[in-house]
Order: C-alpha cells, then sequence, then structure tokens
C-alpha cells in the first residue's frame, strides 16, 4: 500500500490536515491507533445529549476554530457562568461566594467538540482513513518512508506526518536513527492534559442553577480540583464536571474514587447531587494512546510549547511534525492542533527547488 504523505494521528489535527489534502485532491492515508478517530477530543452521550470528556473550551480570538467552525456549519455558546462559585477548604468546609466563573468568556460547542471530528471525517473519504492502526516503526530508504503496523503490516510514503503528541512519537522505532537531540525534545515535550483525569455528572435537573449557583467550584480537599456546568446549550440533561485533582497513582480504585466524587458533589451542591443519573470517569493518564509514563505527574502551567529546531527538517523533510504540542502560538489547544496542522500543510504544499 502506498500513498503520497502518510498521516499518523486521527485527532484534531491529522483530521484537519486530512480534510485540506482532501480538498487539494492530494494522496494521502490516515493511520490512527485507537478504534476511533478525535484523539483527546472523546465524549459520553446521554438521552442524545454530548458530553465533553476531553477539551471543552475555545476562546475568543482563536480565528482558526472560529472559522472552521463557521465552515462547517456548526454553533457556539458561552460557558454557563450567572450566579455564585463555591469553596472548599482542606477540611471539607464549603463557602458560597461572588465572583467571576473562572471560564467566564470562553465557548464550547453545540452537540459537544467531537461535533468537529464527526464533520471532519464526513469530508475524509473512508478510503483514505485507517483505524485501529498502530504505527511501530518507520523507515527510510531513499525517497521512501515504510511504516511498520502493529501485526505486521506496511504502508509505504513519501513522506509521513506525525500529527500526535512528541513523547508518542519518540516511542516508534526510526530507521536510520534520528538524531539524540531529536529524540530528547521529544521526550521533553509534555503531552498536554495527558496526566489528568474528568468525572461528569448527569442531572435531570440543573438544581445548581436553580439556587442561583454557577456550578463552578474549586476546592482544596478534592478529589475534584475545579468543577464546571457542563450542560447542553438548551434542555437537558444537565451536568457537572470536574478535574481531578489527586495523582494518577491515587485513582486506581474506580469505586472508591466514585464514591468520593459523590460525596464532594454532595458537600458542594446539596444532597441532589448524591444521585446522578450517571456519572463517567475518563482517566487519559492511563490512556497509551495518550499518554507514557512521563505523563504521570498532571501539568499545572501550560508549557512553552513550539516546534523545537531539532525536530525541523528531519529525514530531508520526509519527517514531519504536525501535533497541537508544536504549534508556536496556541500550543496544547485545539487552536494549537489547527495551527500545527495549518503550518504541516506549509511544508508539503511547499514547491520544490
Amino acid at each position: 500500500m502506498h500513498t503520497d504523505t502518510l498521516i499518523i494521528g486521527g485527532g484534531l489535527a491529522g483530521l484537519s490536515l486530512a480534510s485540506r489534502l482532501t480538498d487539494l485532491g492530494q494522496s494521502f492515508l490516515l493511520a490512527e491507533a485507537r478504534d476511533r478517530l478525535g484523539g483527546r477530543i472523546s465524549a459520553v452521550r446521554h438521552e442524545g445529549a454530548t458530553y465533553d470528556m476531553g477539551p471543552a473550551w475555545f476562546w475568543p480570538g482563536q480565528q482558526r476554530i472560529a472559522k472552521l467552525i463557521s465552515d462547517l456549519g456548526l454553533r457556539r455558546f458561552a460557558q454557563y457562568s450567572r450566579g455564585d462559585l463555591m469553596f472548599e477548604n482542606t477540611q471539607g468546609q464549603t463557602q458560597r461566594g461572588q465572583g467571576f466563573s473562572s471560564m467566564q468568556g470562553s465557548y464550547r460547542l453545540e452537540g459537544g467538540l467531537i461535533r468537529l471530528i464527526e464533520c471532519l471525517s464526513e469530508s475524509v473519504p473512508a478510503s483514505h482513513l485507517r483505524l485501529s492502526c498502530a504505527i511501530t516503526a518507520l523507515t527510510k530508504q531513499g525517497d521512501t518512508v515504510t511504516a511498520q503496523l502493529h501485526g505486521g503490516r506496511t504502508i509505504t510514503a513519501g513522506r509521513a506526518v506525525l500529527a500526535l503528541p512528541p513523547r508518542l512519537a519518540a516511542q516508534i522505532t526510526y530507521a536510520p536513527a534520528l538524531p539524540n537531540t531529536s529524540m530528547e525534545a521529544m521526550h521533553q515535550t509534555a503531552t498536554w492534559m495527558a496526566g489528568h483525569a474528568k468525572a461528569v455528572a448527569i442531572y435531570d435537573r440543573p438544581f445548581w442553577r436553580e439556587v442561583g449557583l454557577s456550578g463552578n467550584a474549586m476546592s482544596r480537599l478534592g478529589p475534584l480540583a475545579e468543577i464546571h456546568d457542563a450542560s447542553p446549550a438548551q434542555g437537558g440533561p444537565y451536568a457537572l464536571f470536574g478535574f481531578l485533582g489527586v495523582p494518577p497513582q491515587a485513582r486506581n480504585d474506580e469505586h472508591a474514587l466514585r464514591q468520593h466524587i459523590l460525596s464532594q458533589l454532595t458537600r458542594l451542591f446539596g444532597s441532589q447531587a448524591a444521585t446522578p443519573l450517571s456519572l463517567s470517569i475518563k482517566d487519559w493518564a492511563i490512556d497509551p494512546f495518550t499518554a507514557n509514563a512521563q505523563d504521570q505527574q498532571p501539568l499545572y502551567a501550560h508549557p512553552d510549547y513550539g516546534l523545537p529546531a531539532t525536530l525541523c527538517g528531519l529525514w530531508d523533510g520526509k519527517l514531519i511534525f504536525g501535533g497541537t504540542e508544536v504549534a508556536q502560538q496556541f500550543g496544547g489547544y485545539l487552536e494549537g492542533a489547527l495551527e500545527a496542522a495549518e503550518n504541516a500543510l506549509r511544508l508539503l504544499t511547499k514547491p520544490e527547488r
């Protein structure tokens, strides 16, 4: 199987690049290790509503995602922020306070961010997509890059785009071997949100709104460190979601974790929070297609992302990095995924001298 461009990774960056190459009539294949597209964009559904289990927000000033949403005919809505905040100290004592919701001014997407993935995938011919297709090795011989797949199959291409976190790209075997400085840069580039976990509790009523709460809460006790309203734009079911503040090593007992989450939601929002219609947890730190051992410590500040010089021009330009972590301006964000895809496309369509 041969193609001009092999895209490795079917998240927002890889799919955006695939859609652009489709529009240009270019030859490509997209290989995704998971059995689904979307990468860190993931969702659960309940009674017709969709709830983001990965990223949920984007912001004013992020023009690429605004244009993509418009082009796809989708609609955004403002993160719910009306009402008071809740605080919980290290002793589990709660306090109601006034102030700005921490995500006030951010946007969410009607139907969840998974709609971006669904619409983009519809724009790419199914014959160009390969799911459950993990790449274990890449070999360059002359003008050809050969990808070894888990299970023994191969794909040959003129060039390869690594539309995945650099730490995961570092797990691929390269022949000829990449320079030590390149491998070191890949290992040192932290995967955004890879060490995190997210919980979504779904309810038939927005009882917190009914008593003047925004659904936004901060806790020094946990297990949820930060909580937000995750309800759809209109109607229900309604939801609260939180980022788990305990490290991955303390999240192994899911039954106990669920009980602690429900106890905390009850402390913050009252007895009605104790019995959700459903409680979903997504631990990205144990997802092998997102995180590795280096990601077991969650990031609490946004890294200084960008494309290191040591990752440029590898294999005479036949190996291109194109995931959100290498975007210079919006690295780590959804906007960064689109920025990285844009930069990769520029290299792919650059006239040869």
